[in-house]
């Protein structure tokens, strides 16, 4: 999709955003303060949210005024400047009416555009939301002292870190690639300074009063562990706005394009078009190629971290090139290797020979898997007997080689690949023993 980043004129600030699809409504996406629109397509699961609500609309997102790409700003902007730099992104892509999807404090923005413009706003979604943070004799939920003396010391000492990523996104715990990317993603959004100002406003703003004035169709979602927000602060919402569906949704994920994001999408659409979109095939024919570094920890030990992650970066650019070429799919790496599919078994042999062959320019020396069988689909990612089989293929394989099972050999004939029989072997977990040949040339 053309995801490219333009600018909107509110008064003397210009305002980036981004618009994608060419569905029969518009759709704007209204982000929590830690986000940037040109890094969110760096981390897959954002990617994929961004494109499913695209499939159905004609999809509007921003950066806030003071944060992202959007012109920074001196002090702490109000509600109304949030509101007018909303209405001045609509102006610019020729927006009269439009759903409003707001995240976070996003949602707070999205809830008083639709209560001041409903003839604007042709529906209103609200997902980790609160008409206040700031807990009250009569609102016992949010940040209390002690939690903000908590995140004060985190944009102090620890902010462009990603030490939170596991606090917004719980299903991510231990996930190098995505703290990484998180950690980015709050350098991008803003500074320290930029952070704090809007901690501030989030403090300041109530709009309780709002609530009852909002007229348009609203749905809450929020999900039942949300640690940042609690849920009590969603069922408010959905119990002051007239009319609104409120749903909650199991886990723990902040953002809605973390976690379980396809509960999240289903309701959406649902609720934009009518239509709950039909479960995705979980189940496909697909070839996994797995690959792996021989002797990782013994060369971390000898290079040091940071001589080793640097030897890794360009391992994973290699192994994303030879991918390219031969339409590959990267799943997730493993560790110091990747888990990879392709839609033809000739291709993935081709593919995991060129990478074995190409990493060794480094200094590096990779085992190679290929199998090919039935595999379900979980979101992006993939699991099955076929991927356990993959992986103990490779496993069995030595420095330099690649391994593949009996199917894949018997798929390819004909494709010109020379293989050599490396006899029946026993996989780890996997019944019966298995026919194993290795790659030649």
């Amino acid at each position: 999709m053309d995801a490219r980043t333009r600018y909107a004129r509110s008064g003397e600030l210009s305002i980036a955003y981004q618009l994608l699809g060419d569905g029969p409504l518009d759709l704007v996406y209204i982000p929590s303060w830690v986000n940037q629109i040109e890094h969110a397509w760096a981390l897959p699961d954002y990617a994929r949210f961004l494109r499913r609500l695209a499939s159905f609309s004609r999809l509007i997102t921003l950066d806030k005024r003071g944060l992202g790409l959007s012109d920074r700003v001196p002090g702490t902007p109000t509600l109304e400047d949030r509101i007018d730099d909303l209405r001045a992104v609509l102006d610019a892509v020729g927006s009269t009416r439009a759903a409003l999807f707001g995240s976070s404090e996003g949602g707070t923005i999205g809830a008083v555009f639709a209560a001041t413009y409903p003839e604007r706003s042709s529906g209103l979604i609200l997902h980790g939301s609160f008409a206040r943070i700031k807990p009250a004799p009569d609102y016992p939920w949010g940040w209390d002292e002690e939690f903000m003396a908590e995140f004060d010391q985190y944009i102090d000492e620890a902010w462009g870190t990603g030490e939170a990523a596991e606090m917004v996104s719980p299903s991510n715990e231990g996930d190098q690639r995505f703290k990484d990317w998180y950690a980015t993603m709050e350098r991008l959004a803003g500074t320290p300074g930029a952070v704090r100002m809007s901690r501030d406003w989030n403090f300041q703003t109530d709009i309780r009063d709002v609530l009852p004035t909002i007229r348009v169709p609203t749905l809450v979602l929020h999900r039942a562990e949300d640690w940042l927000v609690p849920v009590e602060c969603g069922r408010y919402l959905g119990d002051h706005i007239a009319g609104a569906r409120y749903v909650e949704l199991p886990g723990g994920g902040h953002y809605p394009y973390v976690g379980d994001a396809d509960a999240v999408l289903a309701e959406v659409e649902e609720f934009l078009t009518g239509a709950r979109p039909q479960p995705p095939v979980d189940r496909v024919l697909a070839t996994v190629l797995f690959t792996d570094v021989v002797a990782s920890t013994e060369r971390a030990a000898d290079l040091g971290d940071r001589a080793w992650r640097e030897l890794l970066d360009r391992h994973d650019a290699l192994v994303r090139e030879q991918l390219s070429l031969y339409g590959g799919r990267e799943v997730k790496t493993t560790g110091d290797g990747v888990l990879a599919t392709f839609d033809g078994p000739a291709r993935a042999v081709r593919c995991a020979r060129a990478i074995v062959d190409g990493v060794a320019s480094i200094g590096l020396e990779l085992r190679a898997g290929v199998h090919c069988g039935e595999c379900e689909l979980r979101g992006e990612d993939v699991s099955g007997i076929a991927v356990h089989i993959g992986a103990r293929v490779a496993a069995l394989a030595g420095p330099g080689e690649v391994f593949v099972s009996s199917t894949v050999k018997d798929l390819v004939a004909g494709s010109g690949l020379v293989f050599a029989d490396q006899g029946q072997r026993d996989l780890k977990g996997v019944p019966g023993s298995w026919h194993i040949f290795s790659v030649e040339g």
